[in-house]
């Protein structure tokens, strides 16, 4: 396995980039498998696999049939699927997770291989609250430990619970919101790690440990053992980890952080991102290092020409997909989108994109209009977007900030089809506290291949601390009216000729 910690730059980059919150980890052999929340998209939590931490690619999503996740219409944008935990136990891999919606609550799947498929639900009514968690101790028993700090015994394949929920541990005290609990036979201990201070900028990361699953627990005098509140620190937001053993016998995290950028008070759009760190024991406590450098591959960059009948795993709507409305059958190697909401304002849209995960990029497709109208997007959620529409020989650039919507530039075209483009710039004026992150430029590529801009839209507006919630980022293509055809679509970072 190739060593993380060789060189550590001054900003350590995530090891799987954009929006990919609440990280969850195990080890089967040399194999490692990582799951994280995925909120209001469909299909939901992403599964990743690697051989050395660093290096991750997408192998799944583990609710990816109606039959597993139904997120309903009115289901809030950064509701949905939240924090799921992921263990592998006598053969099979258990990953148990919350849903926030309508019919919802705390549910279990499993599966042989975590490339799926992955099962059908088993409910969990006598779980409460969210952020569940799976341990198991030596005679079999299942330990259910959720956000509160509370803890449950279950029957993993019933989801009976096996007498009431008690409370476990507070958490440090003063700190808020005790979250995040992963639980874990250690040597001669249990420890239990949980995350502390909400998940923004006073987030952090607490242990503390006992001689049994169900406590009592002594907390860590070290407490918390990583965070990077009121620090400069590049990356920020630090917390929501899970440990892992090495085949080697070294320990490492896995947690969310947050790259802000801009001036002051610093804006993210990536969202909550996953980063890698470095554990070392000392008298039977675990001592936190720094974050480790990433190479942030996963569903990164490239083109896509829809050339296969089923989608790529990267590929994510928001809150459901019906096959009649996204398609790459109807017309062979091209996206077919059939509009059912009339904008990105709809909770039902149709929609098909992917993560942001680069803090400069630039994103292309050609649209074939001749049967509807819709374009190109960058959503944060229904009340944060922007995007380049085309259709009836217009095509207009539409910005979604709050309660405003309004079209801030409009450009006649021609008939047939057209390649619509946004491309993001960092932004850094040397004196100005007030630059937002990055700025976002739309427009339509001439028939000489260069570039028309018809406008060029503040990032920050697009941001969590602007817009609020969980999420980050998404580019892709919608619908609006009709049906429109997507011949292919293309991300990448710099250089962009």
């Amino acid at each position: 396995m190739s060593d993380p910690t060789q060189t550590t730059p001054a900003v350590a980059d995530p090891v799987i980039a954009g929006f990919h919150p609440d990280p969850s980890i195990c080890r089967v052999g040399d194999d490692y498998y990582l799951v994280c929340s995925s909120f209001e998209y469909f299909p939901g939590v992403p599964v990743f696999h690697s051989r050395d931490l660093v290096r991750w690619t997408q192998i799944a999503n583990a609710l990816e049939r109606p039959s597993q996740l139904h997120l309903s219409a009115d289901t809030p944008s950064s509701g949905g699927v939240y924090a799921p935990t992921l263990r592998h136990h006598d053969g099979r891999f258990w990953l148990i997770v919350t849903v926030v919606s309508k019919g919802g609550g705390n549910m279990l799947v499993t599966a042989t291989d975590p490339a799926g498929p992955w099962s059908d639900p088993i409910r969990l009514p006598g779980v409460p609250g969210i952020d569940p968690d799976l341990a198991w101790d030596d005679d079999g028993t299942c330990w259910c430990t959720f956000a509160g700090i509370g803890q449950v015994r279950i029957d993993p394949r019933t989801g009976e619970t096996l007498g009431s929920p008690h409370k476990l541990w507070s958490g440090t005290p003063g700190a808020a919101a005790p979250e995040a609990p992963h639980l874990y036979r250690i040597g001669e201990y249990w420890y239990l790690l949980i995350a502390e201070g909400g998940t923004e900028r006073g987030h952090g990361v607490s242990i503390a440990r006992g001689s049994a699953p169900d406590g009592p627990f002594e907390p860590c005098p070290a407490n918390p053992i990583l965070t990077h509140r009121g620090t400069d620190h590049p990356v920020q937001n630090t917390g929501h980890a899970d440990l892992v053993q090495a085949p080697d016998g070294t320990w490492w995290m896995v947690l969310l952080g947050v790259r802000p950028r801009g001036g002051t008070p610093g804006w993210h759009v990536l969202g909550r991102e996953t980063f890698l760190a470095p554990v070392t024991w000392e008298d039977g406590w675990p001592v936190v290092g720094a974050l480790s450098p990433g190479t942030p591959v996963g569903s990164a960059a490239g083109r896509d020409d829809f050339d296969l009948a089923e989608l790529q795993a990267y590929w994510i709507s928001v809150r459901s997909r019906p096959e009649d409305l996204c398609s790459t059958k109807e017309r062979a190697g091209w996206l077919t989108l059939r509009a059912r909401g009339a904008s990105l304002d709809d909770a039902d849209v149709t929609f098909l994109g992917r993560r942001q995960q680069h803090l400069e990029w630039c994103a292309r497709t050609l649209i074939d209009l001749s049967q509807g109208r819709g374009g190109l997007a960058v959503r944060l959620d229904e009340r944060h977007h922007y995007e380049i529409e085309a259709g009836d020989g217009q095509v207009r650039v539409i910005a979604r900030i709050g309660s405003v919507r309004t079209v801030v530039a409009e450009h006649p075209v021609p008939a047939g089809p057209l390649v619509l483009g946004v491309r993001t710039d960092e932004s850094q004026p040397p004196h100005d506290p007030r630059t937002g992150p990055d700025a976002l430029s739309f427009g339509v590529e001439t028939e000489d291949g260069g570039f028309t801009v018809l406008a060029t839209l503040d990032g920050r507006y697009l941001s969590t601390e602007v817009a609020g919630g969980f999420t980050g980022r998404v580019i892709g293509m919608y619908a609006a009216a009709g049906s429109v055809h997507f011949d292919w679509f293309d991300y990448k970072p710099p250089p962009f000729a």
